[in-house]
């Protein structure tokens, strides 16, 4: 088993073509003709998941988020991207990423998480990644909350204010998706769930949709159940781990 048979497969499912332009995903540390020992799947590559895939006898991890976003001038190990990186190097263990395009993907992150969410005829919006769906019976403002919340495992979130009635169609994008309430919108969603919203978009589309804010993290650590799930169907018996080690960088009090 060679590194690339594991990421080959996970391009199969999600392709590199359809990350956008502005990302990196792929592979970022590593030599891809390297026998592979077991991989590591993760949220995010920090030292501490490093030295997990290690101690696990891993030579491969495969996270969600790029390890390198931008362009590295210097890897002194004076941050602690830069102190993951180095500790991959030293260690032999390659750095693999699958980014917006596990996002646009079918089957992919925001289909994931609609099928989590009880969604039915899940479509994508008109502008990629996000989709939208019926909530099967209608849900109150409150009632949708808190099945995301409990899906999600968001201890809070934030919201406009919460209309009355039932609310019928969800509209979702996992990580930073503000840019598609307007196509959440037009899409006829009454609902629309996604991360890191700002102040003004709250403001300004308060009496066009529901907006529902969760953590980023919450609204993507789905991703390690798509990775598994993708290699682990075509090789069931290959060393594969969830990360343990990794927790939400952002913390509730």
């Amino acid at each position: 088993m060679l590194i690339k048979d594991i990421t080959d497969t996970i391009e199969e499912a999600a392709p590199l073509a359809l990350q956008e332009s502005y990302d990196n995903a792929g592979l970022i540390i590593g030599d891809s003709r390297e026998e592979c020992s077991g991989v590591l799947f993760c949220v995010d590559v920090t030292p501490d998941t490093v030295e997990e895939a290690s101690r696990r006898g891993c030579n491969l991890i495969v996270s969600h988020h790029p390890l390198i976003f931008k362009g590295l001038k210097r890897l002194t190990g004076s941050t602690l991207q830069q102190r993951a990186a180095i500790a991959a190097i030293k260690a032999g263990i390659a750095v693999y990423a699958a980014h917006t395009n596990l996002d646009a993907a079918e089957n992919g992150v925001n289909y994931t998480l609609a099928d989590m969410l009880g969604l039915s005829d899940i479509t994508p919006l008109a502008t990629a990644p996000g989709v939208v769906g019926s909530l099967c019976p209608p849900l109150t403002a409150t009632e949708l909350v808190e099945r995301i919340k409990k899906v999600c495992g968001s201890p809070v979130t934030r919201c406009t204010v919460p209309p009355q009635g039932k609310l019928s169609r969800l509209a979702l994008c996992g990580g930073s998706g503000s840019f598609l309430i307007d196509d959440a919108a037009d899409a006829g969603a009454d609902a629309f769930l996604t991360s890191d919203v700002k102040y003004h978009d709250f403001v300004d589309n308060a009496d066009r949709i529901f907006i529902i804010d969760i953590g980023h993290y919450e609204s993507e650590k789905c991703t390690k159940q798509i990775f598994y799930h993708i290699v682990s169907k075509k090789f069931p018996n290959f060393a594969l781990y969830y990360s343990e080690t990794e927790k939400n960088p952002i913390n509730y009090l």
